[in-house]
């Protein structure tokens, strides 16, 4: 009994080791699978890496299904440890009588041996005294003895009998006990070991599914599907365009929509022409011309280049300086 309890015990530490085994390669294949993601997208082999990275997953999660059975039937083992020992408990109480029996046995035994041992030794020293012709009186006293070693031979005997049967009966008992108690527990570790098998073959079952799965899946990605993905992921269209042709300038159209521009003069003379005739006109000074210049162009090389012509331009002129005396500019116009 202490043994069928120790065999249940090592039986659930078997399956924990299992699952733990089991879990280990499920997460190892889990992470095999996802490393199937990190290889190159780009070529016409890419999409077998999505086959390799479905069928991995599904490998682990049969794994993983597995560690799950399996810790269930750990419970299972350890639920019927516990229920064992009550079951070892209550036959302990159940066969005390059948202790006691076997310790009155070989009390008895002994007992019984050793008045027999005891008959026999009265018994001989009897016979010797009357061959050897000792006095009456020492043979009367070892036929005393012998007498006397009999009784309690002949006594032990009966006594024997009597135990002897009660033990038989008892051991006859509670062997029957013993022997149903290992049955049963025997049958359930073989229920256990038979509900482990069926778990792994379930489980085998659906890796040879997908194992099926992954050889259908590569049979069907052929050569010429590949590149065919490979060209729809990649390809501009199916349609091939056509020639293109020369085609002439409509000038037409588009000089209709074109509006006409006039070109402002620039020049010293154009501003000074605007000026004169006029009684009393402003002198134009170098900076009134650069700021002008500057407001009418848009980079700094046309305000260098226009400056430089500015004062080609203005350098005949001599404004005299009492022009500049007046206090609203000049009050004659220039010659």
């Amino acid at each position: 009994m202490k043994h069928g309890h120790l065999s249940t015990k090592d039986l659930a530490d078997f399956i924990r080791e299992r699952a733990t085994i089991e879990e280990a390669y499920s997460r190892s294949m889990t992470k095999l699978a996802k490393s199937a993601s990190n290889y190159t997208q780009l070529g016409t082999f890419a999409p077998v890496w999505d086959v390799f990275k479905t069928s991995t997953e599904k490998l682990a999660s049969c794994h993983l299904d597995l560690v799950r059975r399996l810790q269930e039937l750990i419970k299972e083992v350890h639920k019927y440890g516990d229920e064992q020992i009550k079951v070892y408990k209550k036959t302990k109480e159940d066969v005390s009588g059948t202790l006691e029996a076997v310790q009155n046995i070989q009390s008895i035994t002994q007992a019984l041996q050793k008045s027999k041992e005891n008959y026999n030794t009265k018994c001989v020293e009897q016979e010797r005294l009357k061959k050897e012709g000792a006095t009456q009186r020492e043979v009367d006293k070892a036929a005393v003895k012998s007498k006397k070693a009999t009784d309690t031979y002949k006594l032990y005997v009966e006594k024997y009998a009597a135990f002897k049967s009660d033990f038989e009966q008892k051991m006859t008992e509670t062997a029957q006990k013993f022997q149903d108690i290992e049955e049963t527990h025997l049958l359930r570790m073989k229920e256990i070991i038979e509900s482990l098998s069926n778990t792994i073959k379930e489980i085998h079952l659906q890796i040879g599914e997908v194992h099926e799965e992954f050889i259908n899946n590569m049979t069907n990605t052929t050569v010429e599907s590949l590149i065919q993905k490979f060209a729809e992921s990649k390809g501009t269209g199916k349609e091939r365009p056509g020639p293109i042709e020369f085609e002439e300038c409509n000038t037409s159209s588009a000089v209709e929509g074109i509006k006409p521009r006039k070109r402002k003069p620039f020049g010293l003379s154009g501003i000074m022409k605007k000026e004169k005739d006029t009684e009393s006109v402003e002198c134009p000074d170098a900076d009134s011309v650069v700021s002008r210049l500057i407001s009418r162009t848009n980079s700094y090389g046309n305000i260098v280049k226009h400056y430089n012509l500015m004062k080609l331009m203005y350098k005949p002129y001599k404004v005299p300086a009492r022009h500049y005396l007046s206090d609203r500019g000049c009050s004659t116009s220039m010659t």
